[in-house]
């Protein structure tokens, strides 16, 4: 009954787990957004057609995770899937897609590459077969902890996949083609924006991306109430609602506020997310999202100074995770936190972080992806954690030059400074 009750609402559980096709993650404005590229709501719904399920992939070396987008502001983290699509206008053959291959976080993060090419829609689903298919023929399988596609592109490079991918598996060259500009607003899509049909999608920031099941009840009662019965959730832990008419959107905005979720929030609210921790995570060492939402609400306090003053950063990103394995993608924050426990003065462990900084996607203010810093020995408690945020974001607008972006600033400083 609880899989009928799923599926009878478009949710499957087939290959969520195993060494398979897991998610194919889609951008959440797919086919809405006015600002889209190319919609690629078909190209998702074939690859689940015919390759979710599929004995012919039920057998890969380890997962693979798959991301494609067709709006600018490339919203579904690509660089740290195995394989991406990322929507591109070519300057003679029209829209389509630039191939990623290789991304990957947990405890070796590596970030995809760019293979140069230049995929129309309609070779879509066949170059991400066969860029799938290359994993599972020559996938390192002796060992699970080098088994991830990334480990094969480090070796083979870019060049050698492509060429591979060519002449093996798709028998035809693909165009060479341009990289996507620098996306010009976040991914997160918090906020209100303009759909292709004149109504409206608005973002809304959960606290950590934590919503109970009561929150939610009233949550579809406050979106219908307002003429929508659409709502997609974001890689960022984020909701967006479609379908607004536009003088529903203020009253909406309003509605969703007094749920506790903000289509306005403060720095913090919107940059924090967490992973699901120790509370229901077999794998996490440490508590996350309690964690994480006292640390907004202090810090939302402690730099009211800041934010009022306007010298608080537009956006500074705060990932915690309970454990090792970056399912909060630590490496790619301005801040990342990786839950370890720590040594005390009388010897009882007590449960913390180790600290990266400066990391970031495309997605952000960073010009180009790049993984976070770590320091010799810098970690901190649980409970120090809103005071080691206040103290080094102080630091950073005290010291940074003009226009320099926090992970500019983290990746530069002094180690001293970043204590």
């Amino acid at each position: 009954e609880i899989w009928r009750r799923l599926e009878s609402n478009g949710l499957s559980t087939t290959e969520a787990c195993g060494d398979v096709p897991r998610v194919i993650l889609g951008s959440p404005v797919a086919g809405i957004a006015k600002d889209e590229i190319i919609d690629p709501t078909p190209l998702i719904a074939e690859l689940g057609e015919r390759f979710i399920g599929n004995p012919l992939l039920s057998n890969l070396p380890r997962k693979y995770k798959t991301a494609i987008t067709g709006h600018p502001s490339q919203d579904v983290v690509h660089e740290i899937n195995d394989c991406a699509l990322v929507g591109v206008r070519h300057p003679e053959l029209g829209v389509g897609y630039d191939l990623w291959v290789g991304g990957a976080l947990s405890t070796n993060p590596m970030l995809g590459k760019r293979l140069g090419a230049f995929v129309t829609p309609e070779q879509a689903a066949d170059v991400w077969l066969g860029v799938t298919s290359i994993f599972r023929d020559y996938g390192y399988r002796r060992m699970r902890t080098k088994a991830r596609l990334k480990f094969l592109l480090a070796d083979w490079g870019p060049e050698k996949f492509r060429q591979i991918l060519e002449d093996e598996y798709l028998g035809y060259k693909l165009a060479d083609g341009p990289a996507a500009p620098k996306p010009s607003t976040p991914g997160d899509h918090v906020g209100v924006h303009e759909q292709k049909d004149g109504k409206f999608f608005i973002g809304a920031t959960p606290i950590a991306g934590r919503l109970s099941g009561s929150q939610l009840v009233k949550l579809a009662d406050t979106i219908e109430a307002s003429g929508s019965r659409r709502l997609r959730t974001t890689p960022h832990q984020k909701l967006v609602v479609l379908d607004v008419p536009k003088d529903e959107v203020e009253p909406l905005v309003a509605g969703l506020d007094a749920l506790g979720l903000s289509a306005r929030p403060s720095v913090f609210r919107r940059g924090t997310i967490a992973c699901t921790g120790i509370e229901f995570c077999k794998l996490a060492i440490v508590e996350t999202k309690v964690t994480a939402a006292t640390a907004v609400a202090e810090l939302e306090r402690r730099l009211a100074d800041l934010a009022d003053s306007g010298q608080l950063p537009q956006a500074l990103s705060l990932h915690i995770n309970g454990c090792p394995n970056s399912c909060a993608r630590i490496q790619t924050a301005d801040i990342g936190l990786k839950g370890m426990m720590l040594p005390t003065p009388d010897g009882d462990p007590s449960p913390g972080f180790q600290v990266h900084l400066g990391g970031g996607l495309a997605s952000t203010e960073r010009d180009e992806a790049g993984l976070g810093r770590t320091v010799r020995g810098l970690k901190v408690y649980v409970a120090d954690l809103p005071d080691y945020v206040e103290r080094v974001v102080r630091r950073f607008v005290a010291d940074r030059a003009e226009g320099q972006t926090f992970a500019e600033w983290a990746h530069a400083a002094d180690e001293e400074a970043l204590q």
